[in-house]
């Protein structure tokens, strides 16, 4: 380790001593990157998106509060219909007269679990596929849920529920952008060994069963928007971030800590998740075109050259943008530029400027090539310093 790292660890240690966060120093710090060592990442996330107050005297009560209030959605939503009032010395036939499955009342518990089982079947495709070219997500976790996991409640894991569930085969649609998802279950499973997709045994639970159920929650408590395609892939990085932590007492609290996080990040970038919010100013017609506009800009020629070939923002910025170009690069990659976009004052305008500088960096190809041979430049980009990448995006929004 240099001693200029050091040096940087040891900046970021004196800003986080102070009982009051200094933010906008903070925020310096954090946008030239954040190490990892010590758990100051993970800290820093939960600070810079909007969890944990400035203040850290309030830091344990808060955290207290809302680690209980996770547990207390999980009671709540991740239940088999009838075991609830079961519990409470209702007999199982009573509970089943009353709310049998066949039930037709929309208040039906049953109803709801039959509804619910659509969106989590949509998650579990997706989740068990996160990252396949690393073996974490399919790794268990040291820290189970015992609530979930624990016979003697009575809960029923998400992974037996779809087990559960008649699974059919089915042809992934195209999503908004007339793109499918990159990551094919059966290129992921020939990956590693077959190990590493056996079933855990009971009372152990993989990384990407975790994930799902915040995915679960998230969707059951944001009925409007649900489950989109994508969020595990924004989900995936907090996640491991927390889950990764050297500090046991944070990485044991790493799935409430990121349902928070998540939720808070999802608040700010969820117009790019609603179709019907597309063309306003806040969706994600107008973040893709402000990628052209400041291109446009700012390399002109490059520019026309897109224009002449009709490749338009959609045809890739669609999935750079709403997924916070977290399929664009490996995971410590995105890592680091999301140390700089959840640091930007302006809340995530800087992924603008780095979508143009991950284009201005490949402009000499870009000119060189036809029509097909840039799709296939920009649907699966080629460079992977991402430092030369946030050198250029700062150039540019800095008008240099």
């Amino acid at each position: 380790m240099s001693s200029s790292y050091r040096n940087r660890i040891q900046e970021f240690k004196v800003s986080l001593s102070e009982q009051k966060l200094d933010m906008k120093a903070l925020r310096q710090l954090c946008f030239s990157g954040i190490p990892c060592e010590g758990g100051i990442r993970s800290l820093c996330w939960k600070i810079l998106l909007n969890y944990l107050p400035s203040d850290q005297a309030v830091w344990d009560s808060f955290l207290q509060k809302q680690r209980d209030l996770y547990a207390q959605f999980l009671r709540e939503m991740i239940i088999q219909p009838g075991i609830a009032k079961a519990n409470l010395g209702v007999s199982r036939e009573d509970v089943t007269l009353e709310d049998h499955p066949l039930n037709p009342n929309p208040d039906s518990r049953w109803n709801t679990y039959f509804k619910d089982n659509e969106v989590l079947l949509q998650i579990d495709k997706d989740v068990r596929r996160l990252y396949p070219d690393m073996a974490f997500f399919q790794r268990p976790t040291e820290f189970p849920c015992q609530l979930i996991l624990d016979p003697q409640n009575e809960y029923e894991t998400l992974r037996r529920r779809v087990e559960q569930t008649t699974l059919k085969a089915q042809t992934v649609g195209r999503n908004r952008s007339g793109v499918t998802n990159v990551s094919s279950p059966g290129k992921a499973l020939n990956l590693y060994p077959s190990n590493e997709y056996e079933v855990l045994p009971n009372g152990c639970e993989a990384h990407w069963e975790v994930v799902e159920r915040i995915l679960f929650i998230y969707a059951k408590l944001n009925p409007g928007i649900a489950y989109v395609q994508g969020m595990n892939e924004i989900v995936g990085p907090i996640y491991y971030t927390f889950a990764t932590d050297p500090n046991s007492q944070w990485k044991e609290h790493a799935e409430a800590d990121t349902f928070f996080c998540f939720t808070n990040l999802m608040s700010e970038n969820r117009d790019n998740f609603i179709k019907s919010l597309d063309d306003s100013q806040c969706g994600i017609t107008f973040k893709m075109e402000s990628v052209f506009s400041k291109l446009k800009e700012k390399d002109t020629e490059l520019y026309m050259r897109l224009q002449e070939q009709n490749i338009k923002p959609q045809y890739f910025t669609f999935r750079w943008l709403t997924l916070l170009l977290s399929q664009e690069f490996l995971l410590p990659d995105v890592i680091r530029i999301w140390d700089s976009l959840f640091s930007d004052q302006d809340r995530f305008e800087f992924i603008i400027p780095v979508c143009c500088a991950m284009l201005t960096l490949i402009r000499d190809q870009l000119l060189a090539g036809d029509f097909t041979t840039n799709m296939r430049l920009l649907q699966d980009y080629p460079i992977s310093d991402v430092h030369a990448i946030l050198i250029k995006a700062k150039e540019l929004q800095e008008g240099l």
